[in-house]
């Protein structure tokens, strides 16, 4: 039997999983313990008790100047950032990306442009941001709407026209205007789509906002790890790291589930 036809059963599939992470996890844990063995004051590979620790110290103590709990104030921060370029970015593509790949005119008036929009590097554009704009949440929000709704545009007007033309020359002999057919025919099919091309763009979006919280901030999950870097304090960067990771997980997740829940039809295309 060839590789390619082996299908796991679910146990097997769980195992296989799983081991990745037990790798990491374990490689991480043995360099860690020999390090500390050479050297109790090691920083570079903290020990999950000195981790533990610097979590607690952040996330249930208050802070004696602020007040706040640092690390849930700093994941809110993060988080509203991020949730309203994003929601920015996706109206956008909504409202830009179906005429573009719907309409010639706006295919030609847009699609080049666009393009070559999308090449342009954001980070470099983050100092002309906060010259111009300030160094306010706005210039942050840009940022990432920025590197984010070039993609969207161009993989929705992608989408668009790879629909059968079929659909379209029949929407229109049934009397369907190019409103009704971009409301009735293109959007339905667009919007799971759209879902997809978000979660391509998260891990992007939340590089340029930890850029940007890095740079010019005074508060957020980018700006907390650019602080305590000058202390090599790797008990609080790699949980921060971690956690960065599981809300980018989770939030990629979310939108599995709502892609499922909203268009079940597409899951099954998908799976057959």
């Amino acid at each position: 039997m060839r590789v390619l036809n082996l299908k796991p059963d679910r146990s097997t599939r769980l195992l296989l999983t799983c081991l990745p992470f037990a790798l990491v996890a374990g490689s991480y844990l043995i360099s860690s313990a020999v390090r500390l063995a050479a050297n109790p004051n090691d920083k570079l590979l903290p020990s999950l008790e000195r981790m533990g620790e610097a979590v607690r110290s952040l996330a249930f103590v208050a802070d004696p100047r602020t007040g706040t709990y640092l690390f849930w104030n700093d994941t809110l921060m993060s988080l509203e950032r991020l949730g309203w370029a994003m929601l920015i970015s996706t109206l956008a593509a909504l409202c830009i990306g179906i005429p573009m790949g719907l309409l010639p005119i706006g295919r030609a008036l847009l699609s080049r442009f666009v393009a070559v929009l999308s090449m342009v590097p954001p980070l470099a554009l983050l100092p002309i941001l906060f010259i111009v704009i300030g160094l306010g949440e706005v210039s942050k929000i840009a940022l990432i709407v920025i590197g984010t709704l070039p993609f969207l545009l161009r993989d929705l007007a992608l989408r668009i026209e790879e629909l059968p033309r079929e659909q379209l020359i029949k929407a229109q002999t049934l009397g369907g205007s190019t409103w009704h057919i971009g409301l009735r025919v293109v959007l339905p099919q667009m919007l799971p789509r759209l879902i997809d091309a978000v979660r391509l763009s998260l891990g992007p979006a939340w590089l340029f906002l930890i850029a940007a919280e890095a740079i010019a901030a005074d508060s957020g999950l980018g700006y907390r790890i650019f602080l305590v870097r000058r202390y090599l304090a790797m008990d609080v960067i790699l949980p921060y790291v971690a956690w960065i990771t599981l809300l980018a997980f989770a939030a990629d997740a979310a939108l599995v589930w709502l892609q499922r829940k909203l268009f079940p039809w597409f899951a099954e295309a998908r799976a057959s």
